[in-house]
């Protein structure tokens, strides 16, 4: 018999969410799938235009904390996908991704994209976590 696991959908505060009907995060069972995220505040202005590495480590910084508000660690998150309109500016990217995620080592990908949803929105990241992974060392 297959394993049966709860779904829990969790909001990340974006009225686009209710909107479009979608969830910032999706846990079920151990699994957990982060929706694409950008640098738009809660007052819907994009934090950090013109500068990549700022919208990286605001969503980065976004992303975490609500993960772990939720109970999953930055330890858990396995796999990191990157979406840039100007892959220029892939090395400070790369210095926000880093900053959370250096030690533990998820799997990433980097892709250019040719444009958002905004014109002055130069990052979208999108996580997948698993629960309950033993710590590295």
């Amino acid at each position: 018999m297959a394993e049966v696991f709860k779904r829990e959908n969790i909001k990340g505060g974006s009225a686009y969410e209710d909107f479009a009907g979608y969830s910032r995060i999706v846990k079920a069972g151990p699994f957990v799938y982060v929706s694409g995220t950008t640098s738009v505040t809660p007052e819907g202005t994009v934090y950090g235009e013109g500068d990549a590495y700022e919208q990286a480590k605001y969503i980065f910084n976004k992303l975490v904390t609500l993960l772990e508000k939720n109970g999953v660690s930055r330890e858990e998150v396995v796999k990191v996908n990157i979406y840039t309109t100007d892959t220029s500016k892939n090395n400070d990217i790369t210095k926000a991704y880093s900053e959370y995620f250096k030690e533990s080592r998820p799997a990433c990908t980097w892709t250019g994209v040719p444009a958002m949803n905004r014109p002055t929105q130069m990052v979208e990241i999108e996580m997948q976590a698993l629960i309950g992974l033993e710590k590295l060392g």
